[in-house]
C-alpha cells in the first residue's frame, strides 16, 4: 500500500476536529425561560435564575428576549420575541412575560408547549402574559382566558403603587401552618417569612379564587394599599405562591406560580430560594431538595436593577445579560445559539 492511500485512510477513519454539540444533543434537562415585560426587569431576574438552575442543579438553559430590529433586549418591544422554537426540546417552561401581543409563528410554540402537559412556572406578569387588541382573533382567549387556565388565574388587580423600590410593600410568609398541604410542600423547604418589594397581587376573595387543584404555598399582606376602602372586595392578605397538579389534557401537568417579581424582591434568599424549588418541583425533582432547602447563592454578577417603565438597560445583546462574570463561566462550552442566548 503506498504512502499516500495510508494517509487518505487515515484521514477517512479519524475526525479531523472534534464533533460540534448542538442544542438538543445535551441529555441535561432543559429548561427555557422566557423574559419579556416592561417593568420588572424579567431581562435580569431571569438570566440570574439561569446562572442558578446551572451551577447548582445540572440543567442547561435557554433565556429568550423580547428584542429590537438590532438583536438588542428590548423589552419594550411586544411582538418580538424570537426563538421560541425551541420549546419544542424544552422538558420546563419558565414564562416571564407582560402584555405581549406575538406574530403567530413565536406564540404558537409557547401555546403549543403548555397544551401539551410538560411542567410551566410562572412569575407575576403571567397571569396577563399576552395582550391582543380587541378585534384580534387571539384575544378573546389569550389576554385572560388562557392565564387562568394554565396558572390559575388572570390579571385582576393590585394595592397600588407606592414610591417603587424605596421600602418593601409586601410582608411575606408561609401558608399557616394548620395548612397541612402547604406544610410540608418540597417548594416550601426552608423559605421563611420575608418582605418583598412586590406590590400584592389580587387572586383570591371578593368573588375570585384560584382553582381547587391549587395548593396556597405563601400568602402576602399589603403593607400599604390602594383598595383601602374596599377590603372585602380586594382583601390585604392573599396568596403569592401556589402549585397545581392535575391530569386534564391540554394542560401542564404540574404549575407553580409566584406573584412576586420585582428585582428586588429575589435579593431575598427566601425568594431565590422559593423560586429555584418551584422549578425543581415543577420538574418531578422534589427528592433533590434537602429538608432545610437548596443553597442559592446569588450569582457574583447579579445587579438588579429598580423596577418602572423606561428604567431597563439599553444597548444589550443576549449575550451580555450575564449573571455571572466572565472568568466564571465555562470555557470549553460550545457557543451554540444555547449558550448565546443562556449565558
Amino acid at each position: 500500500m503506498t504512502t499516500s492511500l495510508c494517509i487518505a485512510l487515515v484521514c477517512l477513519t479519524l475526525p479531523l476536529a472534534a464533533p460540534r454539540v448542538i442544542a438538543g444533543s445535551d441529555d441535561r434537562p432543559h429548561v427555557v425561560l422566557i423574559a419579556g415585560d416592561e417593568e420588572y426587569r424579567s431581562e435580569e431576574t431571569l438570566p440570574m435564575l439561569a446562572s442558578i438552575l446551572r451551577r447548582d442543579h445540572g440543567v442547561r438553559t435557554t433565556v429568550l428576549f423580547s428584542l429590537d430590529d438590532e438583536g438588542c433586549i428590548d423589552p419594550e418591544r411586544l411582538d418580538h420575541l424570537p426563538g421560541t422554537e425551541i420549546l419544542d426540546d424544552a422538558d420546563l417552561l419558565v414564562l416571564f412575560t407582560r402584555f405581549r401581543a406575538l406574530p403567530d409563528e413565536q406564540v404558537e410554540p409557547i401555546l403549543r408547549y403548555a397544551a401539551s402537559g410538560r411542567p410551566v412556572v410562572g412569575l407575576r406578569t403571567a397571569t396577563h402574559a399576552f395582550r391582543y387588541p380587541s378585534d384580534h382573533p387571539r384575544a378573546a382567549d389569550l389576554n385572560a382566558d388562557w392565564p387562568r387556565r394554565v396558572f390559575g388565574q388572570c390579571w385582576i388587580t393590585h394595592h397600588g403603587h407606592f414610591d417603587e423600590g424605596a421600602a418593601p410593600l409586601t410582608r411575606v410568609e408561609p401558608i399557616p401552618a394548620d395548612d397541612e398541604s402547604a406544610r410540608g410542600h418540597p417548594v416550601m423547604r426552608g423559605v421563611g417569612p420575608f418582605d418583598a418589594y412586590s406590590w400584592l397581587y389580587h387572586v383570591e376573595g371578593g368573588g375570585d379564587a384560584l382553582p381547587a387543584t391549587a395548593t396556597r404555598l405563601l400568602e402576602g399582606e399589603a403593607i400599604k394599599s390602594a383598595h383601602t376602602e374596599r377590603f372585602e372586595r380586594f382583601p390585604r392578605r392573599n396568596p403569592v405562591a401556589w402549585t397545581i397538579e392535575r391530569d386534564e389534557p391540554g394542560l401542564p401537568s404540574r404549575v407553580f406560580f409566584t406573584t412576586l417579581g420585582h428585582p428586588y424582591d429575589f435579593r431575598a434568599t427566601s425568594a431565590r430560594r422559593l423560586l429555584v424549588q418551584g422549578v425543581l418541583w415543577a420538574m418531578g425533582r422534589e427528592d433533590a431538595i434537602p429538608a432545610d432547602g437548596v443553597t442559592c447563592d446569588a450569582p457574583s454578577g447579579w445587579r438588579p436593577t429598580n423596577a418602572g417603565f423606561g428604567g431597563q438597560r439599553r444597548g444589550r445583546r443576549p449575550s451580555e445579560a450575564v449573571a455571572e462574570p466572565e472568568e466564571r463561566r465555562d470555557p470549553s462550552a460550545p457557543k451554540t445559539a444555547e449558550t448565546r442566548t443562556s449565558d
